[in-house]
């Protein structure tokens, strides 16, 4: 298993083009199985995650390109069944879900995998699915999912908010017979995303990007280019790593009202930085203050930023507490962190941290998550002395060509066997 080796001191400056955002590429690919025209995406991240997902529309029956961020799906699904053995892996794969049971009145999906971060239970998906007027059973380990007279529209109110859900039920209701309303759905850039994409493809949707979601339902989808939305998250850890690296840093191809949030948040820490339309440049930064953080669902504060927050929170002036909302197993990257010299206490859904001045020290680390895994590449380029990262599967799960970027800007790291 493959390792990083990284050694800290160096500051992160230069030039980085953001890559088109995980969250929003998955959903879109899954659209692909929604017409049998070609749609393409342009801005694809080339990830394990888009790789795989890949893999499951291939065996669905689509004719997938991909060459240069830009991947076409064309074609008709043929097999309306999803694996264990491509879905285990990735959390995302449940979003076939609702596209095979609009188009082709029928899906079986495994349950899904994913990084360990807490308990993500497929109940809303399936809810919303019965809510259009699908049949839903659960048998060895399956969901296994029957319209075959098709879906009709409905108002589906989510108990509580779930990026998931709202993306299956949005693209299932594309195609329901009447209007569907999603109410408390997701606000997320990436659902405002699919639903541009889908209304590219002849889809009626309103709403999206607000809590409640209208689509009428059409006959059919036709296909579409589309563009996929820059990566908020990729860019607020590259805006972390500089701010921790005292680094100046212009990232390119950015959404600044992504990252509203953050950059408030930054902002009251003491990190430096100039913003324009499409692009931020991380300012040499110095007297770092800790700041308490509270993550929340859009727009409120990213957990997917969490990890890389706290890494910075280490070596502010004082103490932060972080409050995770969102996902009740993700603080597995504190005691790594600790290995690194960390002063962090946690109390359930609460971490406190003591910033140290001093700064954190190399050490042998494993990566627990994907956003775990980041935020460990973070402390360690700016730690003292050298750091190894293990397991760093997680890694390519979201950040493309990371070493080479990060090398490209200054910091000192290598891949390595295990």
């Amino acid at each position: 298993m493959e390792k990083l080796l990284i050694t800290g001191g160096q500051q992160l400056s230069g030039e980085i083009t953001v890559s088109g955002a995980k969250n929003a590429a998955l959903p879109l690919l899954c659209a692909g199985l929604m017409t049998d025209e070609t749609l393409t995406l342009t801005n694809m991240p080339d990830l394990s995650d888009t790789r795989l997902l890949m893999r499951l529309l291939t065996n669905h029956g689509l004719d997938i390109q991909f060459q240069d961020e830009v991947i076409s799906l064309a074609g008709a699904a043929t097999n309306f069944d999803a694996p264990y053995d491509l879905v285990s892996a990735m959390r995302a794969s449940v979003l076939v879900l609702g596209p095979l049971l609009a188009c082709y009145g029928e899906a079986r999906v495994s349950l899904p995998g994913g990084c360990a971060i807490g308990s993500r239970p497929v109940d809303l998906h399936i809810r919303a699915m019965q809510s259009l007027g699908a049949v839903v059973e659960l048998a060895d380990g399956y969901i296994q999912a029957r319209a075959p007279h098709g879906l009709t529209g409905a108002n589906i109110v989510f108990p509580n908010v779930s990026v998931g859900a709202t993306e299956n039920a949005m693209m299932a209701a594309a195609l329901a017979k009447g209007q569907t309303k999603l109410i408390n759905a997701a606000r997320e850039p990436e659902i405002t995303d699919l639903g541009e994409c889908l209304n590219k493809m002849g889809a009626k949707i309103s709403g999206h990007g607000t809590d409640v979601i209208t689509i009428d339902g059409v006959a059919a989808l036709h296909g579409a280019t589309h563009d996929v939305v820059p990566d908020r998250i990729e860019a607020g850890s590259f805006i972390i790593g500089a701010a921790m690296t005292g680094g100046n840093l212009r990232l390119h191809k950015v959404r600044p009202d992504h990252l509203d949030a953050l950059l408030a948040i930054l902002k009251d820490v003491g990190v430096r930085m100039s913003i324009d339309t499409d692009s931020i440049t991380v300012l040499p930064s110095t007297d770092l203050k800790a700041v308490n953080v509270e993550t929340a669902p859009y727009p409120g504060f990213p957990t997917d930023l969490q990890a890389q927050y706290m890494a910075l929170m280490c070596i502010a002036d004082g103490y932060a507490r972080i409050s995770e909302t969102i996902f009740e197993n993700r603080f597995m990257h504190v005691p790594e962190l600790m290995r690194m010299g960390a002063d962090i206490t946690v109390d359930g859904s609460y971490a406190t941290v003591k910033g140290k001045i001093d700064g954190l020290k190399g050490a042998p680390v494993k990566a627990t998550d994907l956003r775990a895994s980041i935020s460990l590449v973070l402390a360690a380029m700016c730690a003292n002395g050298k750091t190894e990262i293990s397991e760093i599967y997680h890694l390519d799960r979201g950040y493309a060509n990371l070493e080479s970027r990060l090398q490209a800007c200054g910091a000192t790291l290598t891949r390595a066997a295990g």
